[in-house]
């Protein structure tokens, strides 16, 4: 499975903190790398170029309005989580809580995503 990190963040503090938790992604698209930031879908279709893969099979994981409009602006599939702002203003594919209300399954064919319970 590949994947990548897109932030609104600078490349140094997104680094920084992501290192700070253990994760380090092989494509990490920052701040620095765009000339237009979240809303514009610029960063999420930079990422599925980095990739090699189609945006159409892209999953965009965003716990802010901006995120989720620049996901679906590039034809990618949303998921919210209500991390940071509450279910009523985030429009997406799926809302949920947090990631520990899903269960992922990776399969040959690709990537299958349930709500738990």
């Amino acid at each position: 499975m590949r994947w990548a990190v897109v932030t609104s963040a600078t490349r140094r503090l997104a680094e920084a903190r992501l290192d700070a938790v253990g994760i380090l992604p092989k494509t990490l698209i920052a701040a620095d790398d765009i000339t237009r930031g979240k809303p514009a879908p610029e960063p999420y279709l930079l990422a599925a170029r980095e990739l090699g893969v189609d945006p159409a099979r892209c999953l965009v994981f965003e716990d802010a309005p901006a995120g989720l409009q620049a996901g679906r602006a590039a034809g990618m599939t949303t998921v919210a989580l209500t991390t940071t702002h509450q279910a009523h203003e985030l429009t997406a594919d799926l809302v949920v809580k947090d990631l520990s209300a899903l269960s992922v399954l990776v399969t040959d064919a690709g990537v299958e995503i349930s709500v738990r319970g």
